[in-house]
């Protein structure tokens, strides 16, 4: 099987497939009604599907393959499945004439077929997607950790409400997140690896978001890589929490404030992709046609999985494994949906 796969010794949920199904209802619903409220977010549709000269699907890190197809009462026309909304959302605003100090959220579903499989991925992608307008005056450091701290604040009283409903799951979270950007990150541990780093800060700290996402480090190594048309490199970050069950970090939520036209037009450059100035929202930003925001998503199943203390995300959404994973786990109590 996958070196990737992790057995948690001993392990055996705490509640069966059918609650868990209600469990999973609860968490959803009581979630989404807290980061509506906690960010002045009002829900709306989004699509499953883009054209790809639009520009608004997600490159991700730049190397993943989309899952299109062609639309027969279209001659034919090439669409793509989403791999996230970051860029679908900003044009949403704009369409919607939204505000700044309120925004929208929605339900993104995408398939990201180059996904190894491990406890934590599957092809299958379900997160809240959120965007929220913002004045330029807000693209700070300080603004970004307000909002942070309020969306921390909600998975906080997720965890009351979960250990409310279900005595018997514990799970306990830090009164406040730790906040630490890449490169005192590096500083810190300089002979880790970015992932090594990740696990020895979030298992130091429990709760934590890392910011500044995408460009180079003192060393010349990227912490991670970032698509360079949505996030600023210099203002977004992750959420991560220990996850103690399989004793890693366990990224909950990537974020930030969005580009401007000067972060726009400089990380095009950095990523020698200038060629999709001439992309649809490109061009928006670049001329100043779109709401400046702040936005991110928040995995369901990743929320689902920790809070509900499941080893494998399979546990908790239905999604394709390979024959070998859904054995092995089955013979260590790990039962895939």
């Amino acid at each position: 099987m996958s070196e990737k796969l992790m057995i948690p010794e001993h392990y055996d949920p705490i509640i069966g497939l059918m609650e868990s199904q209600i469990a999973i209802k609860k968490i959803k619903d009581f979630f989404q009604q807290e980061l509506a409220c906690g960010l002045n977010l009002q829900r709306v549709t989004a699509p499953l599907f883009v054209v790809p000269e639009s520009g608004l699907n997600d490159n991700l890190n730049g190397v993943e393959r989309t899952v299109s197809f062609t639309l027969k009462d279209m001659n034919e026309k090439n669409v793509e499945i989403v791999q996230s909304l970051a860029k679908w959302k900003r044009m949403a605003l704009g369409k919607y004439d939204i505000e700044p100090g309120k925004g929208l959220y929605t339900d993104m579903n995408a398939i990201r077929r180059d996904e190894e499989f491990d406890n934590l991925h599957s092809v299958y992608v379900d997160q809240w997607d959120w965007e929220k307008a913002i004045n330029k005056e807000d693209r700070n450091e300080e603004y970004l950790k307000k909002t942070v701290t309020t969306l921390y604040n909600a998975l906080k009283n997720l965890g009351d409400y979960v250990n409310r409903e279900y005595p018997m799951i514990r799970t306990q979270l830090p009164n406040e997140i730790f906040f630490i950007t890449t490169q005192e990150l590096e500083d810190r541990y300089p002979d880790k690896t970015p992932k090594e780093r990740e696990n020895a800060i979030a298992e130091e700290k429990r709760a934590v978001f890392i910011m500044k996402i995408g460009g180079a480090l003192k060393s010349g190594e990227k912490h991670d890589g970032r698509a360079p048309d949505y996030d600023d490199w210099e203002l977004n970050g992750d959420i991560i929490l220990w996850n103690d069950i399989l004793g890693i970090a366990f990224e909950i939520s990537s974020m930030g404030i969005r580009v401007d036209e000067n972060a726009m037009e400089k990380q095009l450059k950095l990523a020698n992709a200038t060629d999709r100035k001439e992309l649809d929202f490109h061009k928006a930003i670049l001329n100043k046609e779109l709401p400046y925001s702040i936005g991110g998503g928040i995995g369901q199943s990743r929320l689902c999985m920790y809070f509900l203390r499941r080893a494998h995300i399979g546990e908790v959404q239905v999604s394709v494994w390979p024959e070998a994973m859904i054995e092995e786990c089955k013979n260590n109590h790990i039962f895939l949906l």
